[in-house]
């Protein structure tokens, strides 16, 4: 076994040589605390110390007779595979959106304000767009996600769909902004330069006029020696 290592192992096959049962066993007991500080990270338990004395049996080829704490494992337990989750997952209309977007949808169909509800739906566009392009190197139409967020809603937005499809999608909708009653702070964009530069201007023009009063103090003091 890789996680262990080729000295692990070579010391495995010479407790397998040994004749003395007793001695045997006093190795095996040895060895598998080793093991178990190769790996410190670890938790200390029982289920964690019946794998070390599995993988020492693995690594003998099950054919190691020992007065280990644990039965040896069977065979078959290097071809069988791992039980399957059970996922409780309901049908989903588009497996590529995920559960959530119809958990939005629902939470769209029940907010009050029909401009909060058509933001939302806006929102819900911008964000079916990106899911899908996580799955499709095309993208997906405008059209098409409005045509799905009816079927998803059924038609109980058909409204705020009508309106977008007439008014065109409401740039930076966020439905999170609304519930938290906070404004949305533009990024700085072509317009917020110049005052940037002038923050930039007057910090510069401030480290100067520090830095000239420390030149200043140091050459009085000069004088004055």
């Amino acid at each position: 076994m890789k996680e262990y290592g080729s000295n692990i192992q070579k010391l495995v096959e010479h407790i397998v040589s040994v004749p003395d049962k007793a001695t045997r066993t006093k190795h095996a007991h040895i060895l598998v605390e080793l093991m178990r500080q190769i790996h410190p990270q670890m938790r200390e338990g029982i289920d964690y110390s019946k794998k070390l004395w599995d993988d020492l049996y693995i690594m003998a080829n099950f054919d190691l007779d020992v007065d280990s704490p644990f039965p040896p494992p069977p065979k078959e337990i290097l071809g069988r595979k791992p039980n399957r989750i059970p996922y409780t997952q309901k049908h989903l209309r588009y497996r590529f959106y995920g559960r959530n977007i119809e958990l939005l949808v629902a939470k769209a169909i029940a907010t009050e304000s029909f401009d909060e509800r058509k933001a939302f739906v806006s929102y819900l566009v911008r964000l079916m767009q990106d899911f899908f392009l996580n799955w499709n190197k095309d993208t997906i139409e405008v059209e098409n996600c409005l045509q799905q967020i009816l079927q998803m809603s059924e038609n109980q937005l058909q409204k705020e769909v009508d309106s977008l499809r007439k008014d065109g999608l409401i740039e930076g909708a966020n439905p999170k902004d609304r519930n938290k009653g906070t404004s949305r702070q533009p990024a700085f964009r072509g317009n917020d330069r110049p005052y940037r530069n002038n923050r930039n201007n007057r910090n510069n023009n401030n480290n100067r006029n520090r830095n000239s009063r420390f030149t200043k103090k140091n050459n009085n003091n000069r004088k004055r020696t």
